[in-house]
């Protein structure tokens, strides 16, 4: 009877053995599986804030921001006191946005453009500048003014655009710059027409611009709009090359809105942001581009989505950065959530998940690629793409 008893014990606890190592094996494989599913890229990257301007007594106006690679960045802007007075700034970091530090500067960027790690220039309000230290320290070149953008192939070889139906090019690293001879065969007035986007991907460029006349009264500033307030169409110029910028073609067209942005990935379709700036139907619309045969169609517009930037790595990693809007949507002084959208096809966009605290009128993407990516606002605070 107790020979018995003791096998049944001992098979007992053999059996209670094999049902813990059982469960301790569940508990590893799924405790292994989450580990794995975390760290696969199947799981939902987010936008965490990364910088914010600390400074009580002044606000920070972020204009444009580059990361040439994913340690180095730099941000160009103006701070402001609550007099309105303004100070240029520069911010830079050297460890993928972790620190940044401020560099003076003695006038406001507009735009960047970096070529590498460290050689860039700055479009600001009053000229064009250039760096080989990464943005710590700028030299001023001899360049034309009211400039929006530039945007150099080589480090001696680049291009400007800007105001007064204006697009230049240089061949000895902005020593010297030559008015592009295409010029003189659009229409509008120089003193409404401006370049305002201009973008490479190897050989192929494009320059984009619009043409924006008086009208019963208007500064030329502002779309064209009827006696109800309601705009019309206005004059779109788009400037394309083959060949790295020796010949231009022109395309001049009747549109609403302003060609904004265009993102020219290293393969595949291109993207192009179209900006309503008054009242209107839509605050905006995106376009897909096939650079082969210049065929577009419109991939994204949303009421209440007001999209500011875009980036496009390839056919199957596309992303939008905007804010929400009122419907029916009219520009107000008070910034709106930013809201990053990202396509896999061009045809479903899915909205990624932000910080909650990150507000903006204008949000601008940066990074070499698409796991190393920021977004700098015109809030003063930039977000890092966090994917895991």
């Amino acid at each position: 009877m107790r020979n018995w008893r003791w096998r049944r014990d001992l098979c007992a606890r053999a059996r209670f053995r094999r049902m813990r190592r059982a469960a301790i094996g569940v508990v590893l494989l799924l405790s292994a599986g989450a580990f794995i599913s975390f760290g696969q890229p199947g799981v939902q990257p987010r936008w965490a804030i990364q910088y914010q301007y600390r400074d009580l007594e002044r606000s920070l106006t972020i204009n444009d921001i580059a990361f040439p690679s994913k340690s180095r960045g730099i941000a160009c802007g103006y701070s402001a006191d609550r007099d309105g007075k303004e100070r240029p700034l520069v911010l830079v970091t050297s460890d993928g946005g972790e620190h940044w530090a401020e560099t003076a500067v003695r006038e406001t960027g507009v735009s960047l453009n970096f070529i590498d790690d460290s050689t860039g220039w700055m479009v600001t309000d009053r000229g064009i500048w250039s760096t080989v230290e990464s943005g710590r320290a700028w030299k001023k070149l001899n360049a034309p003014t009211g400039m929006q953008r530039v945007w150099f192939v080589t480090k001696v070889h680049g291009f400007a655009v800007g105001a007064k139906k204006r697009a230049f090019e240089t061949t000895d690293g902005g020593e010297t710059w030559t008015l592009l001879p295409i010029i003189h065969e659009l229409q509008g007035d120089p003193a409404y027409t401006a370049f305002g986007e201009i973008a490479f991907r190897g050989e192929n460029g494009m320059i984009t611009g619009w043409s924006t006349p008086p009208v019963g009264g208007a500064t030329g500033k502002e779309p064209l709009r009827d006696a109800s307030g309601v705009q019309v169409p206005q004059l779109t110029i788009i400037l394309e090359t083959r060949d790295g910028g020796k010949t231009w073609t022109k395309t001049e067209a009747s549109l609403f809105g302003q060609i904004t942005r265009i993102s020219l990935p290293a393969e595949g379709p291109a993207l192009g942001l179209i900006e309503f700036l008054h009242v209107f139907e839509y605050p905006s619309e995106v376009y897909g581009i096939n650079l082969h045969n210049g065929h577009s169609e419109r991939v994204f517009r949303q009421k209440d989505r007001a999209i500011t930037s875009v980036k496009i790595f390839a056919a199957d990693s596309a992303y939008l950065a905007g804010y929400e809007t009122a419907i029916p949507y009219h520009p107000t002084p008070v910034p709106g959530k930013l809201k990053v959208l990202t396509s896999a096809d061009l045809t479903n966009w899915d909205e990624m998940q932000v910080d909650y605290r990150a507000v903006a009128h204008r949000a601008t993407f940066a990074g070499p690629d698409r796991e190393h990516q920021w977004i700098g606002t015109d809030t003063g605070t930039i977000l890092h793409l966090v994917t895991q």
